[in-house]
Parts: structure tokens; sequence; C-alpha cells
């Protein structure tokens, strides 16, 4: 019998999007993530920590792909390290619309309180703080 492998952490995930300039605008504006250009196909990512998002223009997916990828099917939370209150304040000066929170949810390690809003694509984006123990 075997045993199923120890899975530590997650290097990345993929959005598709109709618009990867404008995306990559969005997400470095907003949440201060760096664009990467990569491989010999000049594919992009936004590197946000020890992370990254790899995109992929709809329509034009990079093999292999999900089964059914389509811009705005992405829900995901994000964790940072500064007060809900000033991610607040940033995301209304940048014009972005809070559609719920701060509410308080659970994450993968306990409490944390999040903040939710859309990125170009409709992708829910959730931005969290682990409640100080």
């Amino acid at each position: 019998m075997t045993s199923p492998p120890q899975i530590e952490r997650v290097d990345h995930f993929v959005l598709t999007v109709r618009d990867i300039e404008k995306t990559c605008e969005f997400y470095s504006r907003v949440l201060g993530m760096k664009v990467h250009e990569f491989g010999p196909l000049k594919r992009k990512a936004l590197h946000f920590g020890t992370n990254k998002i790899n995109l992929h223009p709809a329509g034009r997916e990079y093999e292999p792909k999900a089964a059914r990828p389509s811009p705005g099917s992405g829900d995901f939370c994000l964790v940072t390290t500064t007060p809900l209150h000033e991610v607040a304040a940033h995301l209304e000066a940048q014009g972005v619309t809070i559609e719920e929170g701060p509410a308080p949810r659970t994450g993968a390690l306990g409490a944390i309180q999040s903040l939710y809003f859309r990125d170009p694509d409709g992708n829910l984006v959730e931005v969290s703080t682990y409640s100080a123990a």
C-alpha cells in the first residue's frame, strides 16, 4: 500500500483573463504585485511573496489548461499583514469597490478578517488578515 504525497504549499495558480495588460496594471496598482515575463512565449505572471499567479489569455490559453477556462471564474484569498482599514482606504483611493467586509471568516490557519472586491474580469478577490493571538 502507498501513502498519498504530503503537500506543503501552493506555488502558483492560473487566472484566465480577457486582457493581460489590464490585469497586470490592476494587480500591480491595487495590490502591489510585480509583473514578470517568463518562458519563450513571454508569458506574464504576477508575483507576491513566495507565490505567483500565471495569466492565460482567454481563448488562447496555454497547455495544459483547465477543462473549461473562463474569465471571472476565480475566487481566492490573499493574506496581508497590512491592517484592513489601510487596505480599505487604499482600495477606495484606487476606485475599487469593496463588496463586503471587513467580515470574520475562517482561513487555513484559523480566524481571519476579510475584505472582498472584484478584479477587471469579475474574479472575487478576498484580502485577509489573521487575528492577533
